[in-house]
């Protein structure tokens, strides 16, 4: 069933405060061999806030994130920190920590070693680096492994120990890049989980890189999603979420589906394959322009609704009928398959080739 951002459930940072933009990303551009990958890509992350940077592989999210650390350089725009343009400053005087999707750690190096490394670096006395790292060992919740051999640690154990390496110099900003990919699917969520107290603890501002939806929507303050080397669409999760923008984001998304049609009453009417479709939209088409529709029906839900539920369902949306193609259980739910492409869900399962209406909701995006 359709993926739902687990942040709306979740508190937003704030604060009484005035926000303190840090980091900023000008007009940026930069090609290989000749083709653009990033095309003027502008955005802020601001102190205490999480960015997720969201999209599929080849669209330059990782590129932006090394561009950030230092370990390569644009071909066009800025970046800057707290006003300043970093393109003089060498990355290890950024004060960024950077965390990798396959850890990058010392296999030949404990825990403990492991996470002091930057702490040596930098030339911090003995003492002072021991209650350091013990700090953000407990932190990570690794207090006792540190004699350990990261080779003998489970994979969310290393990612752990990487995030705890990255913690240990007090960075000004965290980088994470697919931090989560090599996990299965029972670690990957428990470490997100750590993952997003961590940043609500510390405060620290992040950009954090992924291809996976509900992963963005769980971390991120803001998501980026890009597409094409553009951001396509910017906000807090939820409202990426209810109001994706375009075609392509729903899809990408998996939110509804996405269905074309032709504007018969401009900002009120649309024919489709199931008829004409009552939508208020608000840009500026003409009748016979082509458009595309969200759908998203109105019986999807995590629980069975009640009667008075029933009742304001009956109030939303678009009634269609269409013949049933498809029919798979998915959760607590049956996930329908219509001949016309369009996926509901419904409490009931009805037969293969049967004719059914369902209430849809739509939203024309553009």
């Amino acid at each position: 069933m359709p993926r739902r951002p687990v942040s709306k459930t979740l508190p937003q940072k704030t604060s009484t405060l005035r926000r303190v933009e840090l980091l900023e990303l000008r007009n940026v551009h930069k090609a290989y061999e000749g083709e653009p990958l990033l095309r003027g890509i502008s955005f802020t992350v601001h102190q205490n806030e999480t960015v997720c940077l969201l999209g599929p592989s080849g669209s330059g999210k990782s590129t932006l994130l090394r561009m950030i650390a230092g370990l390569e350089f644009p071909d066009h725009g800025q970046i800057l920190w707290g006003g300043g343009d970093l393109a003089s400053t060498p990355t290890h005087l950024r004060d960024f920590g950077l965390v990798f999707q396959d850890y990058a750690l010392f296999p030949h190096l404990d825990v403990y070693d492991n996470v002091t490394f930057g702490l040596n670096m930098r030339r911090w006395s003995l003492d002072k680096a021991r209650a350091r790292v013990m700090e953000v060992l407990d932190l990570v919740n690794l207090v006792g492994f540190e004699n350990r051999k990261v080779t003998d640690l489970s994979g969310g154990e290393q990612q752990r120990v990487a995030l705890a390496r990255a913690l240990a110099p007090r960075p000004r900003l965290l980088m994470f890049d697919e931090p989560l990919g090599a996990l299965d699917r029972v670690l990957r969520q428990d470490l997100l989980n750590q993952l997003r107290l961590i940043l609500r603890q510390t405060g620290l501002p992040a950009v954090y890189v992924s291809h996976d939806q509900d992963e963005a929507f769980a971390i991120a303050d803001r998501v980026l999603l890009l597409h094409d080397g553009e951001i396509v669409r910017a906000g807090i999760a939820p409202q990426v979420w209810l109001h994706p923008g375009s075609a392509w984001a729903a899809e990408f998304l998996g939110i509804g589906n996405v269905i074309p049609g032709k504007v018969i009453q401009r900002g009120r009417k649309v024919g489709t394959v199931y008829g004409e479709i009552a939508v208020r939209c608000r840009h500026n088409h003409k009748v016979g322009d082509s458009v595309n529709l969200l759908a998203r029906p109105v019986q999807n839900g995590v629980a069975k609704p009640t009667s008075d539920q029933r009742r304001t369902q009956r109030k939303l949306g678009s009634v269609i009928q269409d013949k049933v193609a498809d029919v798979a259980f998915e959760r607590d739910v049956f996930k329908v398959k219509l001949q016309h492409g369009l996926n509901v869900f419904l409490w009931d399962a009805p037969k293969p080739d049967q004719q059914i209406r369902v209430r849809v909701k739509f939203e024309c995006l553009g």
